[in-house]
């Protein structure tokens, strides 16, 4: 039997917690849970998850915020984060990118592809994963230049 994968999911709402936690155990994933950025980076450095689910728009640190500093920590950079958020404009996107993450899901989103994301994050090669990051950043770049 494969060992159940982890996944922190990071959101300020109950609501968005519940969906994620119900439909990501239903798909066979471990679920860790931290509504706040500060919650987040201590539970990422403790459990070590597989990949972490972050949500963008929070109080006191944003998940930008989180993500770099997960990013700027050599001991948890290599964990895969995967940006939640109702901000879908490009600058947003390129903001995401840029900063190292695994890949971005717009809200509303649905809980069922969920976990077909973060299972191809998770079997995705890091190398080739910021391959695809910098090939994604590039067109939203030029996209936004014309």
């Amino acid at each position: 039997m494969t060992e159940r994968k982890r996944i922190l999911v990071v959101d300020d709402e109950p609501d968005v917690l519940l969906l994620c936690r119900v439909n990501l155990e239903f798909e066979g994933f471990e679920v860790l849970e931290a509504s706040n950025g500060e919650d987040a980076l201590e539970m990422v450095r403790s459990e070590r998850p597989d990949a972490v689910l972050l949500d963008v728009m929070m109080p006191r640190m944003d998940g930008w915020q989180v993500l770099e500093q997960l990013k700027a920590d050599e001991d948890v950079a290599d964990i895969p984060v995967v940006m939640l958020t109702a901000k879908v404009q490009d600058q947003d996107q390129i903001r995401g990118w840029s900063r190292g993450a695994a890949e971005y899901i717009t809200k509303p989103f649905s809980p069922l592809s969920l976990s077909q994301v973060l299972q191809d994050v998770l079997e995705t090669d890091p190398e080739e994963e910021e391959r695809r990051r910098q090939m994604i950043l590039e067109k939203l770049q030029l996209l936004q230049g014309s």
